[in-house]
């Protein structure tokens, strides 16, 4: 993303760094004199799902990585090369963000827009029901249903149903999640403000089988959520 913008990376003999993040390893200079004139000025949001730092506890490559095929190889590498990046770059800018919530995101772009960007994290989940009018919406409405491929620990970190289920409970409209699978307690649930979460998992635990017949789940989960949630609001 940098690089794009017009900030140069180098290695030790000045030739332009390489694309990905095991790439960082080999990074020697950062020059920010080419960053694009516009970004100056203007103040930039950045929406983001996580508050993962870029390091410490619950680093970006630790937690991502994994998700996305990296080895345990591939993660000590990547843990390097982002410890090195967050160091050059706190020495060219004077911002060491490297613990910083939300750093972490997106394989470290949260780290890199606001070292170079000027960015502000926000919480992109708030941000996006702010934009379309989400707390209006909720006017007289007796439920909402949320969704996510995996609720999980994750989850907790401010992605989507969860930001629906704080917005929600501001006005004291109950929220129900239906998700593949829920990997949740019945008491991490209830702090993140859900009534009830439903798992495609407990009706088909066979992933494949379940992405084929999602509809078919999805219809009988929507029956169990109104007979349980809606008739007796309705009567």
């Amino acid at each position: 993303m940098v690089q794009a913008l017009g900030v140069r990376l180098a290695d030790e003999h000045g030739k332009t760094l390489a694309r990905g993040g095991a790439a960082l390893c080999e990074l020697a200079v950062i020059d920010p004199a080419g960053l694009d004139d516009r970004v100056a000025g203007i103040q930039l949001l950045v929406a983001s799902d996580v508050n993962n730092p870029l390091l410490g506890p619950a680093r970006a490559a630790e937690v991502f990585g994994p998700q996305k095929g990296a080895s345990r190889a591939d993660v000590e590498l990547l843990d390097r090369a982002l410890a090195h990046w967050s160091a050059l770059t706190a020495a060219v800018t004077g911002l060491d963000l490297s613990a910083a919530p939300g750093a972490g995101a997106a394989g470290g772009t949260g780290f890199a827009a606001m070292a170079y960007l000027g960015g502000l994290l926000v919480p992109g989940a708030d941000l996006v029901l702010e934009l379309i009018g989400f707390g209006a919406t909720l006017a007289g409405a007796g439920l909402v249903i949320t969704g996510e491929g995996s609720l999980d620990r994750q989850s907790l970190g401010g992605k989507t149903p969860v930001g629906v289920a704080r917005a929600a409970a501001k006005r004291g409209v109950p929220v129900v999640a239906v998700a593949g699978q829920v990997r949740l307690s019945t008491a991490e649930l209830a702090e993140a403000g859900f009534a009830a979460a439903w798992s495609l998992a407990d009706l088909e635990p066979d992933p494949v089988a379940s992405i084929d017949r999602v509809a078919e789940l999805l219809e009988r989960i929507g029956g169990r959520i109104a007979s349980g949630h809606l008739v007796s609001h309705v009567t």
